[in-house]
């Protein structure tokens, strides 16, 4: 019975957070698209990651709107090969990377939707 309930929580949140990628995946897609990857990166025993799925990706228009600007990659610390020689210094972390495969942009920490869609509208619109 908890195994239903947990496919079917999982099922209803897929519906409504962000459909992430994986890294490699959001490569090949960029060269179809004028979007910039946004990298998520998280750790599993990370309270301020949960709290961004909570507040942030889980939420329907916050997931459309990133989606509709970038393309977004999560990556487990823990668990994924970081790419571009990233290096974390706390989680979560957002890099932000143009076609070239080039960093324009690191944000450290946990937002708000509201200050979180600022930081991140402003990357989008300096490029």
């Amino acid at each position: 019975m908890n195994k239903i309930i947990f496919s079917l929580l999982l099922c209803f949140v897929s519906l409504f957070g962000v459909d992430w990628q994986g890294y490699e995946e959001a490569k090949k897609t960029q060269q179809k698209s004028s979007k910039i990857i946004m990298i998520y990166i998280e750790r599993t025993d990370c309270r301020y990651c949960v709290n961004m799925h909570r507040d942030v990706f889980d939420d329907k228009e916050m997931s459309q709107w990133i989606e509709e600007r970038f393309i977004p990659v999560k990556l487990n610390l823990d668990m994924d090969d970081i790419p571009l020689g990233i290096s974390v210094s706390m989680t979560p972390s957002f890099y932000f990377v143009d076609k070239n495969q080039k960093i324009i942009k690191m944000i450290p920490g946990s937002w708000n939707i509201d200050d979180f869609k600022s930081l991140i509208k402003n990357i989008k619109e300096s490029r």
